[in-house]
């Protein structure tokens, strides 16, 4: 076993479902099984554009360390459990989270659907402004440094964190960059999931302008 020399301070971080660690890990007993499973769970959340499923080419086996009969293996185990869905359409198969957005977009490609299906995993109905217009509209001008800002952020956080980030400075009345690069920061030290979302807006607020962050902050 060749020895891992740890995690970097640039890792990014993947969403999982708090089913999968309260309920699913103590059920599945499959190992082909939960590597497809976590494979799938990070690699939709890195895809480009709306549509967010992955087919079973997707799946790289010499990457999972399985081979071609064990990755199809655990691709049906998951599907049989449900945490996955099989969904085609003429000679395309695609596989989709079980979660109601997932069936929502399994059950539209499985029509023949392919916008409908997009549309639905997208989550959105109209075009969304890019960082630098949310930037301008809800912050402040553009200036030539914080265009480079975002551009970095973009690429060491992703687009949707960086985003978020902003709407987040916006929500909490703190409307300048060093704000959002400090909800960045917190984000990618301690990791990004939907209950830290939903804290208390006053107790995220305070978070930055008291705590180990003020320092970026202009009060």
């Amino acid at each position: 076993m060749t020895k891992f020399k740890g995690f970097t301070d640039s890792e990014s971080f993947t969403q999982i479902p708090d089913a999968l660690v309260h309920r699913l890990l103590d059920e599945i007993d499959n190992l082909a099984e939960l590597k497809v499973t976590l494979f799938f769970l990070w690699q939709v959340q890195h895809l480009e554009g709306p549509f967010r499923a992955l087919c079973q080419t997707d799946f790289d086996p010499s990457a999972l360390g399985l081979s071609a009969d064990e990755l199809a293996a655990g691709l049906k185990s998951a599907v049989g459990r449900g945490s996955l869905l099989m969904s085609e359409e003429g000679e395309q198969v695609f596989y989709f989270l079980n979660s109601p957005r997932g069936r929502a977009a399994a059950e539209a490609f499985a029509l023949g659907d392919w916008r409908r299906s997009a549309g639905i995993m997208a989550g959105t109905a109209v075009p969304r402004p890019n960082l630098y217009q949310l930037y301008e509209e809800n912050i402040g001008p553009l200036t030539p440094l914080i265009a480079d800002a975002l551009k970095d952020a973009e690429t060491t956080f992703s687009t949707e964190w960086v985003r978020d980030a902003l709407e987040l400075a916006v929500k909490n009345n703190k409307r300048n960059w060093k704000y959002a690069e400090a909800i960045l920061k917190r984000w990618k030290e301690e990791g990004r999931a939907e209950k830290q979302d939903r804290r208390d807006p006053e107790k995220d607020r305070r978070k930055y302008v008291e705590g180990e962050f003020s320092d970026y902050i202009e009060h």
